[in-house]
């Protein structure tokens, strides 16, 4: 007979392993339900709700008048899917019939063969889809000829007005756009993205067995808030005729860019504002593949060395302080040797006028002249500095105007008390050379200097929703009669110069202005060293129009970047379109638009200036 395999000892052995078995699991499963359990609750929530977060509808953008809708949305379809919930037949199905009906090429119909391999949950094939192509999709869904897919209704920002130019929007530099999440980029929609987007709508929702979330039975945890509308101070009619000119002058010129922005001077509405190349803000994912630096606007968030207009910044300077008038005779040498002969500069054309008054100077941009008055501002070089960088701040130079858009930038100003200046900086200065400044910072200081010496605040948004934005008087930063005298001094270089005079005169129209030439440099030429671009300059011009003789109406900032010439050579780069052409173009565009001026008086002067009439 067999012995016996059972024992005792064995029989306590397994039974204490079972037990102890038990307390673990018991144990573990008690961690579970007690201790662990907020984290698995989390975890299973996580994988069959989603939280849902719909855009609430954008406020629309209008035009002054508030009758041109500048930006709106609309709804279109995105087209979804639930890639875990898909058989392999059901996925060969599928990107076959989408293939066909999105009409994709090769490389994209395997990019959706990859995407539908995927184990996402949740997955957006394509945004924008049309109504005559969502209808085709949803009949598809319908009949089981694709599986795992799904619409969802999205909105959509458009920009109905075309540019100026083609393949463009009206006014996108200005406007910027919206991305896929809703969010503003750019311009005014970036700016007032808070004012324009609201607040979304939030709910959490439970997912059905193919993924998507059943937002009939979802719990709303936000329930969003509408966005509210912008009217801007732009006129449609007016920004359009200047894209039109810039396209025009851009060919003309073979130029990088042209800009131009045209202003109220006392109240700082922007009424035009814009730069070619520009873009088409409804197909903004094009550009941002290739070419991203085309979405910045020049006018606010780019700076060049502005030349010769900024000889009206010394004298405003040098009429404030006292040490010349209007008529003081400078003599203009052609070259000016500095720092003990180790420096110099010269006029344009390397030669000397002889004496002639300042106000003459600035008029035929007389560089040494120009040195010769910023040099003699105080009694020594630091003197003189200090007294010229107080008058470029004072002006806006070296910081933001403040106007209502993104990505202003500040400019570069050097200030003399931290790095003293050499009088050869000083001299530089005086004739817009060794400063870095935007076109819209001179517009604002031009518009000072124009309208009785008053600060301006460009700004592009007139009303949000049906209230209108209040405008604050800004300080007065110049007297009202050294307004007056700068204002003489912008018509005398159109009066004076046939050169100007011949291309900027607007018959039955008052002008004035200053011309700028600048060299650019290149700090990569020369091995690294820099060098001076050849044969491209920069180009400007910003002055005034005005129904009545010496009361200017509008300021116009002309700004041709990296303009060819076709006559080269000393004192004359002539480009096809110059400057000051360009700006009599705008400017007869803008004091000829119908009611853009109706709503105030010929004679617009502040208050504190008309008393001194």
């Amino acid at each position: 007979m067999p012995g016996r395999t059972d024992s005792r000892a064995r029989l306590l052995l397994l039974l204490c392993l079972f037990v102890v078995g038990a307390l673990a699991l018991g144990t573990r499963a008690a961690y579970w339900q007690v201790l662990d359990r907020d984290r698995l609750v989390a975890e299973a929530a996580g994988q069959t709700t989603v939280t849902v977060d719909t855009p609430s509808q954008r406020g629309d953008i209008f035009d002054r008048t508030g009758t041109v809708v500048l930006a709106t949305t609309v709804q279109r379809e995105r087209l979804v899917a639930a890639p875990d919930q898909l058989t392999p037949d059901q996925r060969r199905a599928t990107v076959a019939e989408l293939t066909r009906l999105l009409g994709l090429d090769d490389a994209a119909a395997i990019a959706l063969r990859d995407k539908l391999a995927s184990k996402s949950r949740y997955l957006v094939i394509q945004h924008g889809i049309d109504r005559q192509l969502g209808d085709r999709i949803q009949s598809a869904i319908d009949n089981d000829q694709v599986f795992g897919l799904a619409l969802e209704q999205e909105p959509e920002r458009v920009y109905p007005q075309p540019g100026g130019g083609p393949g463009t929007t009206l006014a996108a530099h200005l406007l910027g756009f919206v991305n896929r999440d809703g969010v503003g980029q750019y311009g005014v929609e970036q700016q007032y993205q808070a004012t324009l987007g609201g607040s979304p709508r939030i709910v959490v929702a439970q997912r059905d067995p193919a993924g998507r979330p059943m937002l009939e039975s979802a719990d709303v945890t936000s329930a969003g808030a509408p966005g509210t509308d912008l009217r801007l101070t732009i006129d449609a009619g007016l920004q359009l005729s200047v894209e039109q000119e810039l396209l025009a002058a851009w060919i003309a010129d073979k130029a990088k860019r042209v800009s131009a922005v045209v202003m109220d001077p006392y109240t700082g509405d922007v009424y035009a504002m814009a730069s070619y190349p520009s873009f088409d803000a409804n197909d903004f994912k094009a550009i941002a593949a290739t070419d991203p630096s085309r979405f910045i606007n020049p006018l606010v968030a780019s700076v060049y060395e502005p030349g010769s207009v900024f000889k009206m910044m010394t004298a405003a300077a040098a009429l404030e302080a006292g040490t010349v008038t209007p008529s003081t005779m400078v003599k203009d040498t052609g070259t000016l040797k500095l720092d003990g002969g180790r420096t110099k500069i010269d006029d344009a054309d390397r030669k000397g006028k002889g004496w002639m008054t300042f106000q003459d100077g600035v008029a035929y941009s007389r560089n040494v002249v120009a040195a010769k008055v910023a040099l003699g501002l105080g009694k020594s070089t630091k003197a003189s500095a200090a007294t010229l960088y107080d008058m470029w701040t004072r002006l806006g130079y070296g910081k933001p105007t403040g106007i209502d858009v993104a990505g202003e930038v500040s400019g570069i100003v050097r200030d003399p008390a931290i790095t003293p200046w050499r009088e050869i900086d000083l001299a530089n200065g005086a004739f817009g050379q060794g400063v870095a400044v935007t076109p819209i910072q001179l517009a604002s200081a031009y518009a000072t200097e124009m309208n009785g010496g008053f600060q301006v605040r460009p700004h592009v948004v007139k009303g949000i929703g049906n209230s209108d934005v209040p405008i604050a008087p800004g300080p007065q930063l110049l007297s009202s009669s050294l307004s007056s005298t700068l204002v003489k001094m912008m018509q005398r270089v159109i009066a004076i110069v046939p050169y100007y005079h011949d291309r900027t005169i607007v018959p039955g129209y008052d002008v004035g202005g200053k011309t700028g030439t600048a060299q650019i440099w290149d700090p990569k030429a020369n091995k690294g060293r820099g060098a001076w671009k050849r044969n491209l300059f920069n180009y400007s011009f910003v002055g005034f129009i005005a129904r009545d003789a010496g009361i200017p109406d509008l300021v116009v900032a002309i700004q041709i970047e990296e303009g060819t010439p076709t006559i080269a050579r000393v004192g004359q780069l002539e480009l096809p379109v110059m400057s000051f052409e360009l700006f009599r173009r705008i400017a007869t565009d803008g004091i000829t638009t119908p009611d853009l001026l109706a709503d105030r008086p010929p004679r617009p002067m502040p208050p504190a200036v008309l008393s001194d009439r």
